[in-house]
């Protein structure tokens, strides 16, 4: 049984897409690992269906499996015995198949994998739809994929056979701050913030943490333990994807070390600049990196793209495991966290402080019922650097500060944002708001126009409806 968490949302719009009078055509995409199979098969639960994973196979082997899937799901034996010509007879003759008077829930699980064995297969499923499907009102068509590159351009593009077809889609994020929370309700909120920098929002990471162990404790026996389910998790996340992984892990290791730019990559890595935009273009396309540029009211220019490492563990891995393998075998988990981990540990979990704060502004706007259009982010410069930025239509501006301490006094910090906020281009002549984010607070004195936010504060949003 999947010990299947949250999705509430999600699961209610299929129920209701399912339960209604028209055929359904909805893509659902996502990085790999953030339970978007999970929450399908949790879907069709008693429902009619056929739940089919592709695999990187040759069509005809992957056809033959699939009817022997829908023979078993449609309780059809014959189905595994049809001789077809190809992917239309064979997904004609299932859904033909269902005579129930439910709808067919037809899930393709993996389809970046079905169509590169099958090139043809996105054209076939158009012919089946316009011709057949679509009209009929029986069949709610779910194709899946992890690749979010090959499903935003091969599915939901406009050069695929297939645009234009679908009648929604999910595009499955990670769990946000709260929402992870859950998963370790009797923590502390620095404790959730610090399991949420290491697992970020993916529910198998999250499961793998003991609510009943420390942070420490956790990273001990559930990251660096070698038996551990996390321990090489990366590794098999990549090689899920990849192929030669070597320049993958020079890259991520790189990323996760601080190199955000393009020419400090290249020169870490020793990759020349083609071969790096190819593998960090893979890795965007994957949802692991992420481009980033500064935010002002100007549109960002090329030579200022920076790229992140979007995943949490991902980043955690390749900072502190990645490089020290070998050491962390011959000390243990228990030493080898004492001396490579544990000094740094606070700096990490401060530099994902910043970024779980710009994660918290679009929920900051709804609790102060800000309705204007905004866009959230950072900005740098040679001469400064900003942790939140939040650029609104409504003629503000917020900038902020973070800091991951406990701090008695806000002036020295709200200083610190003063002196930055001048070296700030705002052209359009915004009014800044000025906002301060910390662990926590000892002082309850205020300054006039500066908003202060607490890990406590952080933790008391609301998710965004």
């Amino acid at each position: 049984m999947i010990d299947f968490r949250g999705r509430h949302r999600e699961i209610a719009a299929l129920d209701a897409m399912w339960r209604g009078p028209d055929s359904v055509f909805l893509p659902v995409y996502g990085r790999r690992r953030v339970g978007k199979s999970e929450m399908i098969v949790h879907f069709m639960e008693k429902k009619p269906g056929i739940y089919f994973v592709g695999k990187r196979a040759p069509g005809e082997t992957q056809i033959t499996e699939f009817l022997e899937t829908a023979a078993r799901a449609l309780n059809e034996p014959l189905l595994a015995q049809a001789r077809v010509s190809g992917w239309r007879e064979a997904l004609d003759l299932v859904v033909k198949r269902h005579t129930g008077k439910q709808k067919l829930i037809l899930a393709l699980d993996e389809f970046q994998w079905m169509a590169e064995g099958a090139t043809e297969l996105p054209s076939v499923i158009q012919e089946l739809w316009d011709r057949h499907w679509a009209k009929s009102g029986r069949v709610m068509l779910i194709l899946c994929g992890s690749y979010l590159g090959f499903m935003e351009r091969e599915v939901l593009g406009k050069k695929s056979p297939l645009f234009g077809r679908r009648t929604g889609q999910i595009l499955l994020r990670p769990f946000n701050h709260l929402e992870a929370a859950e998963f370790h309700p009797r923590w502390s909120v620095i404790d959730h913030a610090k399991a949420y920098a290491i697992c970020g929002g993916i529910p198998m990471y999250l499961l793998a943490f003991d609510e009943k162990l420390s942070i420490e404790q956790n990273i001990i026996a559930r990251v660096l333990d070698e038996i551990s389910v996390l321990f090489r998790e990366p590794e098999f996340l990549l090689r899920e994807e990849l192929r030669d992984l070597m320049p993958y892990h020079a890259v991520l290791m790189a990323l996760a070390q601080g190199k955000t730019a393009p020419a400090q990559l290249s020169s870490t890595t020793g990759i020349d600049v083609r071969g790096l935009n190819y593998h960090l273009s893979t890795l965007v396309d994957l949802g692991y990196v992420q481009r980033r540029y500064p935010l002002t009211e100007d549109k960002p220019g090329v030579r200022t793209v920076r790229y992140a490492l979007d995943d949490p563990f991902l980043r955690f891995w390749f900072r502190f495991l990645f490089p020290h393998q070998s050491t962390l075998r011959l000390l243990g988990p228990k030493q080898g966290f004492t001396e490579i981990i544990k000094p740094e540990l606070d700096a990490y979990f401060g530099r994902c402080f910043e970024r779980l704060c710009r994660e918290c502004l679009p929920m900051i706007y709804q609790a102060e019922n800000v309705r204007a259009v905004f866009e959230c982010g950072e900005y740098w410069d040679k001469n400064t650097q900003i942790d939140v930025v939040g650029v609104r239509q409504d003629g503000w501006t917020d900038l902020g500060e973070c800091k991951w301490k406990d701090i008695t006094s806000i002036k020295p910090l709200a200083d610190e944002l003063e002196s930055k906020i001048p070296l700030y281009p705002n052209k359009r002549n915004a009014t800044i708001s000025r906002r301060l984010f910390v662990r926590s607070v000892k002082s309850s004195a205020k300054l006039p126009g500066v908003r202060v936010h607490t890990l406590k504060d952080l933790y008391a949003l609301k998710s965004p409806p």
